[in-house]
């Protein structure tokens, strides 16, 4: 049905009791009350027993208090003050509209199901909520599994549904505070301590929590137990004391979750530590038990079931049309604006809560309750169908950097740019990158490596040619609700934009694992990208050095003493898919952290580069031309070649070196070639032969020895070659040689290609000895990854950072 799981958490305990997904929750209630189980004789009385029901009342309002804490987290103000004039503009219409609606009806439902001795006033209240309720937890999952977080649309909804949330709890409060107060002098009592509460907990409660979390370490590192006991106790002290003021303890749970600071994600990580108890042990027991109160039994006459359809009709009429209205009058089309309207009518638990309140203050009679769960239930269970029909991926239009973006649906193809290198003559470097953060801890590393790929401001454009980085934020699709503040970490890139004179655009795709992969092609594609980055961390329980250790090899197969890393053998399988579905040249930054800092701080570098030929060698010779263009990197290249007749002594971990290996140093120029290739390699196709192949790497080399005395070349090519070194190295142990220039100087990053132009057994036998030298056995789904050169690299620790290259085409067979 596709239908999100709040959907079966609704539905399951109207049947069963139990959490089987979040619309079956409210049809969840349904079944365990008198609609279905409590129709068999004794169910009720010998699984619910009266003297049960105060414990598990005292439990299912601890879940409750728990819950709506955790929608106070969820609430970004950022969200609602990047598009304040919209959300606002799409709340309070709603609002309006909604309330007067709710209101209206309320006069029929009042003289037929309610009367005296329940106040008109009340009731009338806590319809008019209930119509203008939307449910933010369940908007933020339809979100999500609808693919829409980074698009316009949800960016609207969003901001529109925190505000709304926002104001409606206000309206509840209110009308909580008439109900419980018996006179106007009381409830203006209630009301001015009320404001008076959320004023000291906005300013210095939320200050000094501020100073407590940062005191505590709790922004940098999550939340510490400390920092968890003390929020817990502001928790149940704001309930407590909105309780004996007049408003309902749940208000006071809430507010303490929108206090709890934002800073390193704080509030995030607090979620994730909650999240699943509160809605798996709790949540299943509080809807357990408003599913005692629901009957669908009672709804047994004619105007009782006309009532229902018209609460139904009546409710979405008035969202849809405000919402859809409002959101046009804005400036999107009418396609986005009325799937604003259908996703703002969504409900779920949180209309629940609301009647439940209204149940227990006597203002809602079980009949009147229950017709309104069938509403909630109902308008939930439309909203993804709607959504399908009225905003298909064709037609979805996406947001950078939480900005909505005032255009129609025809106007898309204006992102989409010609997927043709514009690397010229006079522009002979790459300017269009896409960074991929599969990960919110590659944010800081891939910051740096950005940093170092992009062409230096000391050499001048080309006229015309703009330089822009994408950064696309992956995240996985679970059944927790979308991560709101993690996703905004590639907003730091925008600083990174402005430092550098550079075009940067931010998007976000939460997907599920297996289609990663695709996205990330499929985004470079459509934005025309010349290279793509992604990064490689060793898992954060091996070693808080950003420097690869001897050994370090183990971490990132997850292999390391006989035991398994599940999340480095996932990653490892998803940089591996990423290369092979790829179309065009990838860069993989292997632990870059802080070690390449400083290139952007005045300190040289120094660049390795072994280049034993093939269409990915050749391209991460290009690679490093265009580091070379930073005044502050150097480089030395050595063209790696196998001599069959000369052997040397090699020694693990001091590799000797033959006095018979050849090395000879010259100068050369830089003539661009084509990487594609069709060097057959295991793993890795290209198409062409081998001699093509190594035709096409003499070619190169010896346009670089022509080109330096070359007086038309450009000058950002004359100044690379100056700060490089080439040299031509023969040996019978390429590798072992490779690994013992890298380590005459440190730091140094390592630059190779992923596949080579040699015989498949060269290097294999050579990193086989070199893994079991250094006792990193069984690593063929690593080495696959990275390839052989890379592995070598890693395993010997000789590098301060890796970087491997594969050209476009390839794929893993």
């Amino acid at each position: 049905m596709r239908q999100p799981k709040v959907v079966a958490e609704v539905l399951g305990g109207i049947l069963l009791g139990q959490v089987i997904s979040h619309i079956v929750r409210i049809a969840a209630h349904l079944i365990v009350g008198p609609t279905a189980m409590g129709r068999i004789p004794g169910f009720t009385k010998h699984m619910f027993p009266a003297q049960s029901l105060p414990y598990l009342s005292l439990a299912a309002n601890i879940g409750i208090h728990l819950f709506l804490f955790i929608v106070g987290l969820k609430i970004d103000s950022d969200i609602i003050t990047r598009n304040t004039r919209l959300s606002l503009l799409i709340a309070l219409s709603t609002m309006v509209l909604s309330f007067s609606l709710g209101a209206a009806i309320s006069v029929p439902l009042y003289h037929n199901f309610i009367g005296p001795p329940v106040e008109f006033t009340y009731f009338m209240l806590f319809t008019g909520v209930s119509f203008s309720i939307t449910s933010f937890p369940v908007l933020c999952r339809m979100l999500t599994a609808q693919k829409l977080l980074d698009t316009t649309v949800g960016v609207v909804v969003l901001s529109a549904g925190a505000c709304n949330d926002i104001v409606c709890w206000s309206l509840l409060a209110l009308a909580v505070a008439f109900v419980n107060g018996s006179s106007v002098l009381t409830v203006s009592r209630i009301l001015l301590t009320y404001v008076a509460f959320i004023a000291f907990l906005m300013w210095p409660v939320r200050i000094e929590l501020l100073r407590f979390a940062r005191f505590t370490g709790s922004t940098e590192d999550g939340p510490t137990i400390l920092f968890m006991a003390v929020t817990v106790v502001v928790l149940w002290a704001c309930a407590f004391f909105a309780d004996i003021v007049g408003i309902s303890a749940i208000f006071g749970a809430f507010l303490t979750g929108v206090i709890v600071p934002r800073e390193g994600a704080l509030a995030n990580s607090l979620t994730e530590k909650l999240e699943d108890t509160v809605t798996i042990v709790f949540l299943p027991l509080y809807f357990t038990l408003s599913g005692l109160n629901t009957d669908l039994g009672l709804l047994s006459s004619g105007i009782t079931w006309g009532f229902t359809i018209a609460i139904i009709c009546l409710d979405f009429a008035g969202k849809f049309s405000a919402c859809t209205i409002t959101t046009r009058l804005s400036g999107l089309s009418w396609r986005e604006s009325s799937t604003v309207g259908s996703l703002m009518c969504c409900k779920g638990p949180v209309e629940l809560i609301i009647l439940k309140i209204g149940l227990s203050t006597g203002i809602l009679t079980q009949r009147m309750f229950t017709m309104f769960v069938l509403e909630a239930l109902v308008l939930t269970l439309i909203i993804t169908p709607l959504v399908s029909f009225l905003y298909p991926p064709e037609r979805q239009v996406r947001a950078l950097s939480g900005d909505i973006s005032y255009r129609s649906t025809g106007d898309r193809d204006e992102d989409i740019v010609d997927g043709q290198s514009p690397m010229t003559e006079d522009q002979p470097w790459r300017s269009r990158f896409t960074v991929v953060l599969d990960k919110f801890d590659h944010t800081s590393g891939m910051l740096v490596a950005t940093q170092l790929v992009l062409p230096s401001p000391l050499v001048p454009a080309s006229q015309g040619t703009e330089i822009s980085v994408n950064a696309l934020r992956l995240i996985e699709t679970s059944d927790h609700d979308p991560d709101i503040m993690k996703s905004s970490a590639v907003d730091v890139f925008c600083t990174l934009g402005e430092l550098n004179t550079v075009r940067v655009s931010l998007a976000l795709s939460i997907v599920p694992y297996e289609d990663m992969s695709k996205t990330i092609s499929e985004h470079a594609t459509r934005h025309g990208s010349e290279l793509i980055l992604l990064q490689w961390l060793p898992p954060s329980s091996f070693s808080g050095d950003t420097r690869i250790e001897p050994n370090s090899f183990e971490a990132f197969s997850g292999s390391s003493a006989g035991t398994g890393n599940p999340a480095a053998t996932i990653h490892s399988r998803l940089v591996r898919r990423i290369l092979a579905e790829s179309n065009m040249d990838v860069a993989l930054f292997i632990n870059p952290g802080t070690s390449l800092s400083g290139i952007g701080s005045g300190s040289a570098h120094h660049i390795f580069f072994p280049f034993f030929g093939g269409p990915d060698d050749r391209l991460a010779l290009e690679f490093v031309m265009q580091l070379c263009t930073n005044p502050r990197i150097s480089a030395t290249v050595v063209r790696m070649s196998k001599s069959r007749t000369e052997r040397i002594a090699a020694q693990w971990p001091s590799i000797g070196r033959s006095e018979e290996d050849s090395d000879e140093t010259r100068e050369t120029g830089h003539h661009r070639m084509p990487v594609q290739s069709n060097v057959i390699m295991p793993n890795i196709s290209y198409g062409q032969t081998r001699f093509e192949s190594e035709t096409a790497d003499t070619i190169l080399w010896e346009q670089y020895v022509d080109s330096y005395s070359s007086y038309d070349i450009h000058p950002s090519i004359r100044a690379a070659l100056s700060r490089i070194t080439f040299s031509e190295h023969s040996s019978s142990m390429p590798l072992h040689s490779a690994i013992q220039q890298a380590s005459a100087r440190k730091p140094v990053l390592v630059v190779v290609g992923r596949s080579h132009r040699l015989e498949s057994n060269d290097l294999t036998g050579e990193v086989e000895n070199i893994l079991r030298e250094r006792g990193s056995v069984g690593q063929d789904d690593s080495r696959s990854t990275i390839g052989d050169a890379a592995t070598a690299f890693v395993a010997s620790g000789c590098a301060t950072a890796v970087v491997v290259l594969q050209a476009a085409n390839a794929s893993i067979d």
